[in-house]
Parts: C-alpha cells; structure tokens; sequence
C-alpha cells in the first residue's frame, strides 16, 4: 500500500501550458506517473506532451475520470484554480504554487475542507509513492520504494533526507512535502494518522523547521495515538529571533516557535529527535 497516492491516480496538471507547468508534466510521465491531461482556461483543444488540454477541470475529469489535480498556476490565479478542483470534486489536490496570501489560504482551507477533498500544499514539492506514483517536483531517481514514510515542511530537506535513506538501503512508502507556509492544506497530524494506518509503512521520518505549533502537535498526536516508531529532524536550531529562515511560516517570534521547543515536545513523545539530516538512517537502523 501506500497513502494517497498510488497506481490508480490519474492526474491532471492545472497550468500545463505554462513553462512549469510542461516540464513537470513531462518529468512526471518520465517518473511513471498516470499524467492524463492538463487544463489552461483557452487553450482547450490543444496538447503537451502529447496529453490533451482542457479549458477547465470539469470538462478534463468528465474526459479523464481524473481523481488528481497539480496546480502549477501563479499565485495571482492560484485560489481560483484550487476552488476550481474542489468544486470539481477531484478528492486530491497538490498546490505547488508560492506566495499565495496567507488571508486567501485561509479562505481556502475551509473551501476546500467543505468540499470533502484534500489539498497538500500549497508552497510545497508534492508527494510521491516510489514505484507506484509521483505527483510533484522531486526528483524521482532518489526514491525507492520500501517501508519508511517520510513528512515534511521542507522542500530541498526532503530530498537529501530521501537520498540518504535511499543510500542506506531503507526505501520510502510514501514520501509528502505539506509545504512552509503558515496555511496549508493538510498538516504533520492527518498524515500521521493515514501513516499508521498503513499496512507498507514501518516507521515515519518526520522533517521540521521553526515557527509555528505543527511540531508540538504532531508530537501531542504520536504520545497519545501512534504506535509506530518516528524519528525526527528539526531545522533552524540557530536562527536568530525575529527573522523570517527561508519558508513565509518559519519565523521564532515572542519566544514562540523555536526549534528547542519543538524537539523538547517531540523527544517528550518517544520521537527519536536526531541533530543532522545524515544520522537518520542510523536512528531507523536502531529502532
């Protein structure tokens, strides 16, 4: 198994005529991925890729019987695109976008919860299942597949945690970028949850960064609710107060949200909390 995602998504790619858009559609089917159409409002009729464009996500899902969505839209449009999923009711949805507003995301969170779908993202590199389906903007040739799961708040931290997973022989189940913004779609505790229940994954690999309570709530659920080991990696142990470290959502403000904070919560929860990304393996090598 593996959560999410898996043999039978079939996706579409809101934004497939764009730059973006088109290489990631491309990298995607390369990967294995069940990539059957796009959809750019006027350039119905048209294809990338040799995949068929549609003018909007009803007209694709009717044609394609999508059950995915990835929006590759600029943020101006992008609120626009994920309601469109929604009210389609496409039951999974991947915003890669950045820079949406964090008043808009808020909007849209409860658009979306109240249409009975998932989003992952937005601000995020999507999610992949090693051997089964890739819906987003890693690199597919460092995953393999095996019984590890792996969350995470950080794009370009994933892929090195992966890489070194992968090297060390501990193949992935299903590997999710939730994305750094302050909003968004689906946090640490809905994914912990479908990870426990799954019966492929053996442990999870939880990757974190300051600011925000998504740690400290994540480890309030794996005290109370899991069973399954987790170890974790909290960046930004050195950032300064008051200064915004890469994501819009890391940022230690009042005393609030700093990383010794956050592994004081996890290790209080059994998480093993390693200092650096490469002690991982040997963390999941010694549960």
């Amino acid at each position: 198994m593996s959560i999410l995602v898996g043999k039978d998504t079939r996706v579409i790619v809101q934004g497939i005529t764009g730059r973006d858009g088109s290489f990631h559609a491309a990298a995607m089917l390369r990967d294995g991925t069940a990539v059957v159409g796009g959809v750019t409002p006027g350039k119905g009729g048209t294809k990338v890729e040799s995949l068929p464009v549609y003018n909007t996500v009803e007209e694709a899902k009717k044609a394609t019987n999508a059950n995915c969505s990835i929006v590759f839209v600029p943020a101006r449009n992008a609120s626009s695109a994920i309601r469109e999923a929604a009210d389609g009711c496409i039951p999974l949805i991947v915003c890669i976008t950045e820079k949406i507003p964090a008043l808009e995301m808020i909007e849209n969170y409860h658009y979306v919860k109240g249409k009975g779908v998932r989003l992952i993202g937005p601000n995020c590199p999507g999610l992949i299942s090693p051997g089964k389906s890739k819906v987003g903007i890693m690199p597919g040739s460092i995953h393999r597949e095996g019984p590890i799961g792996v969350i995470s708040r950080s794009g370009t931290l994933t892929y090195e945690i992966v890489s070194l997973l992968t090297r060390a022989g501990l193949g992935q189940s299903t590997c999710v970028g939730i994305g750094g913004d302050p909003v968004k779609g689906t946090g640490f505790v809905e994914l912990l949850e479908l990870f426990e229940a799954d019966s492929q994954t053996r442990a999870v690999v939880l990757v974190g960064e300051i600011g925000g309570d998504d740690e400290e709530k994540a480890a309030e659920h794996i005290r109370d609710r899991m069973k399954k080991p987790v170890v974790a990696f909290v960046a930004g142990q050195t950032a300064p107060l008051d200064k915004r470290m890469g994501h819009a959502g890391a940022i230690v403000s009042g005393g609030m949200g700093g990383a010794a904070g956050k592994i004081e919560a996890l290790k209080n929860a059994g998480v093993v909390v390693v200092d650096r990304p490469d002690l991982v393996p040997e963390a999941l090598g010694n549960i």
